[in-house]
């Protein structure tokens, strides 16, 4: 947790709480921020530009077209982990809508997220999720028009990560059927 804080624009938004007390609080806080729970720390969520949705979208519309039964795609909707409630750009979790009317996924089988401006906090996530156990994790990094793809959880760390660019395309190791050529997000 201590490495989260040496990130400037984190430090300035800590509040700590649990999982249980954050799931008493409200949505939206008493100014209106909508927040999210990471490593016990809440953290009001940032404004996203517009290429920030434009990508994240892109991303989702892909994916949800080649997916194949037995997933579900979420997009910025909470996973449950032991100490933190990210909400991930994009989630693709194993089983059907049904399975998540009372709990959050615990897991995903691919976690992306988009940086636009900052990508330090989605970069030390990646140690969240691999803990969690989530197979692959994506950064779209939004200004460079690059991925970081992460890949082969164990012990909380990612055993691969690749950097790839625009020329290339992503072949989804845990999602059968999900490919992406990364300068389509960026068309």
């Amino acid at each position: 947790m201590a490495a989260i804080l040496e990130i400037p624009e984190v430090r300035q938004r800590v509040s700590p709480l649990s999982v249980e007390e954050y799931h008493r609080l409200d949505e939206f806080n008493e100014n209106g921020r909508r927040t999210e729970l990471i490593r016990g720390i809440v953290i009001e969520k940032m404004s996203k530009s517009p290429l920030h949705c434009t990508l994240a979208k892109r991303l989702y519309d892909k994916i949800v077209a080649l997916l194949a039964g037995g997933f579900v795609v979420r997009h910025e909707d909470p996973l449950t982990l032991a100490d933190s409630e990210p909400e991930p750009d994009v989630a693709v979790v194993r089983g059907s809508e049904s399975d998540f009317t009372t709990a959050h996924p615990s897991t995903a089988d691919l976690v992306v997220e988009v940086a636009v401006s900052s990508a330090a906090l989605d970069r030390e996530n990646a140690s969240l999720y691999a803990e969690a156990g989530v197979k692959e994790y994506w950064i779209i990094l939004g200004a460079e028009r690059q991925v970081e793809v992460y890949r082969l959880p164990s012990n909380g760390r990612y055993q691969e990560k690749r950097l790839l660019a625009a020329g290339e395309t992503i072949e989804c190791g845990s999602v059968p059927g999900v490919w992406v050529r990364i300068a389509d997000l960026f068309v």
